[in-house]
């Protein structure tokens, strides 16, 4: 006795053939590498932006510094001081203005303006390295006209 034998009557029904496979299968690398080259951006991301918040907390320690001691002190003459501060095994170049404010008609208004600029140095792309930059006044105890223009 013979096994029956199933055969396709119907001549519609046919599978996928060797070139879809190979197209649906290049489709689907292409957005495979555009997703790794995403995951790549996103960690170089993720490390700018710990370096620049700890920028930031180097240049907000500068600053607390520059505030805590006395107005006529001499840390705080006006000029520019450059240094460099390593803070998690990281180097950054802080630069420190200070500059005193006067009026119109150049009187010293009592009021001292304190720039910090901290910009890390480590290796890195190099929008990694951008500055952070934090702005304070800082006023005398005297009487006076502090009116910023």
């Amino acid at each position: 006795m013979k096994p029956p034998t199933h055969k396709n009557t119907n001549k519609t029904q046919r599978g996928f053939t060797l070139i879809e496979t190979s197209v649906a299968m290049v489709v689907m690398m292409v957005a495979a590498l555009a997703c790794c080259s995403l995951f790549v951006f996103s960690m170089q991301n993720n490390v700018g932006g710990g370096d620049r918040a700890l920028a930031m907390a180097v240049a907000q320690q500068q600053l607390e510094k520059a505030r805590s001691v006395n107005f006529d002190d001499v840390s705080l003459t006006a000029g520019t001081t450059n240094s460099t501060v390593t803070s998690d095994k990281r180097i950054y170049a802080v630069e420190t203005v200070i500059a005193n404010e006067t009026n119109a008609d150049g009187s010293d208004k009592q009021l001292k303006r304190i720039t910090v600029r901290v910009t890390p140095t480590t290796n890195g792309p190099n929008w990694t390295h951008t500055s952070v930059v934090l702005v304070s006044l800082r006023s005398s105890l005297d009487f006076g006209n502090y009116l910023i223009n």
